[in-house]
């Protein structure tokens, strides 16, 4: 750094200090200010919440075009005291993450293991695991950094962004399919981005969603057609209790937590050295337990719309992108593996409020098209809406700022965004003081960008 000034202060919220100084960085100041801001911040996502000493850092710094804000955000322990002068090495020695404030924030993907496989989160903020944000070589918390700037970033929407993640269940049969659930609050769509072709040798996967139309159809009384399910679910539960203990055994003979997700390969060959009258019994139960409900086909680029209080099951060897309703509740009818997050089924609370019949599939609205590309909005919930812009080889489409915030995927392959280059499955936080770009797509292929916004009312 060369000319500049630092400065020190605490402040329940550092923006108003980003404010601040920004109205007093005038032609006469230094050309360059180095704020750090001192503030408690509260993990509000965990159980009991905590109080982390964190400081804000802003860089401003005056150029031709304007003045440009950089900012980062650091464990307070890790900056204890700034110099009294100006020294050009010791911001490079913090080794700190920094973000152009006004660009894209690149989202930097959390693995949570699950039983069924995988999920990747790109915008989890839960007691599980924290997503994160790149500067391209250094990270830092996406909490953080939101509460740097929570106006400038998400239109102070930052303890409840989207959800944004990606669903990547084990091609195996059984092992990777997701528990058959439904939620009361949350809203869920799924773009299908692969379907694993050893499991599905047809390029046809499937997503277990609500119940068979045609066995109601036969029962002819949905009240007798639930509690016939309902029974048939307590057979299977019962058999999987036994089937649990004993593998329950296993996990404790080799040292493995409770909780703890166990690989296919190994729960196959616990289940092996089970006695084969009861293998044959759970199998038997569970397909007698799995003939009621419905199976809808899923295609790579299918779009699959979750409403609440609908049952669904993502099967195996089925990849998806998933944007959903930022909350954490299900009603879990049933599952064929253990249930590590909690000790029970949800099954007669969630038969009292489910919805038999799913709303029908509507086409997807075009909301805009241009020379080789095109949008649509393929769902629109209360709270959330997103939209797919398909782009043809070669083609570019101009983007505005968002309102508050946007989530955006390339899905596919490679895509220009301004200046960030975006490999398929990497995704970016477009904040509300975006300058807006082009999105191109340099390859001759077809690529896909998908774009989440929130739909909030304000007064």
């Amino acid at each position: 750094m060369s000319s500049v000034r630092i400065i020190r202060c605490e402040a329940e919220s550092p923006e108003t200090v980003l404010d601040r100084e920004l109205k007093q960085f005038t032609a006469s100041s230094p050309p360059q200010l180095l704020i750090a801001v001192d503030f408690a911040f509260e993990t509000y996502w965990q159980t009991p919440v905590s109080r982390l000493a964190l400081v804000a850092l802003y860089h401003l710094i005056r150029r031709p075009d304007g003045v440009h804000v950089r900012v980062s955000v650091c464990a307070a322990e890790n900056l204890q005291t700034l110099p009294e002068r100006d020294d050009s090495d010791w911001l490079q020695q913090l080794a700190l993450a920094w973000f152009e404030l006004g660009q894209p924030l690149r989202l930097r993907p959390l693995s949570i293991p699950k039983p069924w496989g995988r999920e990747i989160w790109y915008t989890g903020i839960e007691q599980r695991g924290v997503a994160a944000v790149c500067d391209g070589t250094r990270e830092v918390p996406l909490p953080w950094l939101l509460a740097a700037a929570p106006q400038r970033y998400c239109h102070s929407l930052n303890r409840r962004l989207i959800l944004l993640k990606i669903l990547d269940p084990l091609p195996d049969q059984v092992f990777g399919d997701l528990y058959f659930e439904l939620h009361r609050d949350k809203r869920e769509v799924y773009v299908v981005t692969s379907v694993d072709v050893e499991a599905w040798p047809d390029g046809v996967g499937a997503i277990r969603f609500g119940f068979d139309a045609e066995l109601r159809t036969r029962y002819g009384d949905d009240a007798r057609f639930l509690s016939e399910y309902r029974a048939a679910v307590s057979r299977y539960r019962q058999l999987r209790q036994e089937v649990d203990s004993l593998l329950d055994t296993r996990r404790a003979s080799e040292d493995i937590e409770p909780a703890q997700p166990v690989a296919a390969t190994t729960l196959r060959r616990w289940l092996d050295e089970l006695p084969a009258s009861l293998r044959e019994q759970e199998r038997e139960a569970r397909v007698a337990m799995e003939a009621f409900t419905g199976m809808l086909p899923l295609r790579v680029g299918d779009v699959v719309k979750v409403p609440r209080l609908v049952p669904h099951s993502l099967q195996h060897g089925v990849r998806t992108v998933e944007f959903q309703t930022p909350v954490y509740e299900r009603l879990i009818l049933s599952f064929a593996q253990k249930v590590l997050t909690q000790a029970h089924w949800d099954t007669d609370e969630a038969l009292d409020v489910l919805v038999l019949d799913p709303p029908p599939s509507e086409p997807f609205a075009t909301t805009a098209e241009g020379d080789g590309w095109i949008e649509e909005r393929i769902v629109e919930f209360d709270d959330f809406e997103v939209c797919r812009l398909t782009l043809q080889g070669g083609a570019e489409r101009s983007l505005r700022a968002p309102r508050d915030y946007s989530l955006c995927m390339a899905v596919g392959g490679m895509l220009q965004l301004g200046e960030l280059t975006l490999a398929a499955d990497e995704a970016v936080l477009l904040p509300p003081v975006w300058r807006g770009g082009r999105v191109v797509n340099p390859d001759a292929s077809t690529r896909v960008l998908l774009m989440a916004w929130p739909r909030i009312a304000y007064p």
